[in-house]
């Protein structure tokens, strides 16, 4: 047996898994549970998208494809962005990943070196502080609660050091559901270019926006292209999270060592994900559009009941996740979930895992049937009422 103490990584040592997989892991095996943790949609991928999968592997179309993946993806995903007057040559501007979570991790190990710090406005998705801190870089949280879960440039500037290389954000965001307004965007933009720094702009929830809220990426603002990386996917909008498709946009200067890294560690994503997820973009759209107004709908049911209890929350204007404040029942997080679930079935979040401003909230993803959330819903009032009263 290997009883060398330095037998590990201490960097892996030190990181911790992920808080949303925990409870994850903890449904397995528990069918009667009502899962509100995992953030993935309950429909089907749409039908063309299954069909083209299906046609390219009775074609015997199993091969590799490029490091930088399928050019009629990428010509796809080009087109798909000018939606967003965001224009990107397919050729060596936009590089395919296994998932937008991929392209997170390839990103920071792309840009960042060892002793840079990186700002990251929280609560935020539980990979992105791990892996920057795997780079051996310093994760500087920057707390959106204080101001409507959203960062703003004068919070981003106020952290800004010699070592800042980069702000992390997500609009919409995961786990609140909120969007950075317009204007925002446009003076964070001006802050990212007076110092020099890469903006890392996760929109991977861009098409689950609501009540005619409008989807604006940091990107399309003048002259921020050279500082901007994109990262976004298929996995939510899409309904394809099993699919693993993602990607990134950015310079192709960056693209060109971030493809290295890439190379060595997945060569490419499935080839029959990419046709797929390319049939996507031309022909589902009605399809993507259909689950929006369910999500929209599932939203209002899920705010006006956390209202009900006395459980305050933003009201989310994309994704599809609620970030309730529980701090008044005098449980934390973490507690407030494990007693959920073992006492009423219910899975959660604690919100604590989401870094600063999490604590005293939990997440509760709306992409599960609506029949299922009104009863986790009943469940989580019938908790909140059972507490008050001791």
């Amino acid at each position: 047996m290997n009883t060398r103490p330095d037998k590990f990584s201490s960097l892996m040592e030190k990181t911790p898994p992920s808080g949303i997989r925990k409870f994850f892991e903890m449904l397995i095996g528990h069918d009667d549970v009502i899962s509100l943790s995992v953030g993935e949609p309950d429909f089907p991928t749409p039908w063309c998208i299954r069909e083209e999968a299906f046609y390219h592997l009775e074609k015997g179309h199993t091969s590799y494809t490029s490091n930088w993946g399928l050019i009629e993806l990428r010509e796809e995903i080009s087109k798909y962005m000018s939606r967003y007057d965001l224009h990107y040559n397919p050729k060596d501007e936009i590089l395919i990943t296994v998932g937008a979570s991929e392209g997170v991790d390839a990103v920071l190990r792309a840009i960042l070196n060892p002793g840079d710090e990186i700002i990251i406005a929280q609560p935020c998705y539980v990979n992105y502080a791990p892996l920057a801190e795997l780079c051996q870089v310093k994760a500087i949280p920057l707390d959106t609660s204080v101001n409507g879960y959203y960062p703003t440039a004068k919070q981003i500037e106020e952290l800004i050091t010699p070592k800042t290389k980069a702000v992390m954000i997500c609009s919409p965001n995961n786990p609140t559901g909120t969007m950075i307004p317009r204007d925002e965007l446009g003076k964070i933009a001006e802050v990212v270019k007076k110092h020099q720094i890469w903006v890392i702009s996760d929109e991977i929830y861009c098409e689950l926006a609501y009540d005619n809220s409008e989807h604006v990426s940091i990107g399309s603002f003048p002259e921020m292209k050279d500082y901007t990386i994109i990262l976004n996917g298929f996995s939510k909008s899409f309904a394809m999270t099993g699919w693993r498709i993602g990607y990134i946009a950015a310079p192709s200067d960056l693209l060109k060592q971030v493809v290295k890294l890439h190379g060595y560690n997945t060569i490419c994503a499935p080839i029959f994900s990419q046709y797929a997820a390319a049939e996507g973009l031309r022909n589902s759209w009605d399809e993507v559009e259909k689950m929006r107004v369910s999500y929209q709908q599932r939203r209002n049911l899920m705010y006006k009941a956390f209202c009900d209890m006395g459980l305050p929350v933003p009201e989310p204007t994309g994704a599809f996740y609620m970030f309730p404040d529980i701090s008044s029942t005098g449980l934390t997080s973490e507690e407030f979930a494990t007693q959920l679930f073992q006492k009423y079935n219910v899975a959660v979040v604690p919100g604590s895992v989401f870094g600063l401003g999490g604590e005293g909230h939990i997440r509760c993803c709306y992409a599960t049937a609506i029949d299922k959330i009104k009863v986790a819903l009943d469940k989580i009032a019938e908790f909140v009422e059972e507490l008050k009263k001791n």
